[in-house]
């Protein structure tokens, strides 16, 4: 399956981002892919991911959330 053009994606806030506007992280999901990109630099690219890569990077970050907690 060919990858997505950032383009052809629609980014949104993460709900990981702080609330000051710093820091932010932009997602988009597509069929079988999601995106992550920096919203203070679109221009720059974004990171692609299959479903199960993108389910394990959200189950580690919710374990290493929870330990630092």
């Amino acid at each position: 399956m060919p990858l997505p053009q950032a383009e052809a994606l629609t980014f949104r806030k993460s709900s990981y981002s702080s609330a000051k506007g710093q820091n932010c992280v932009e997602v988009a999901d597509s069929p079988g892919v999601y995106a992550i990109r920096d919203s203070q630099n679109p221009a720059s690219g974004h990171l692609t991911f299959s479903n199960s890569e993108w389910t394990a990077l959200l189950t580690t970050t919710r374990r290493t959330e929870a330990h630092h907690a």
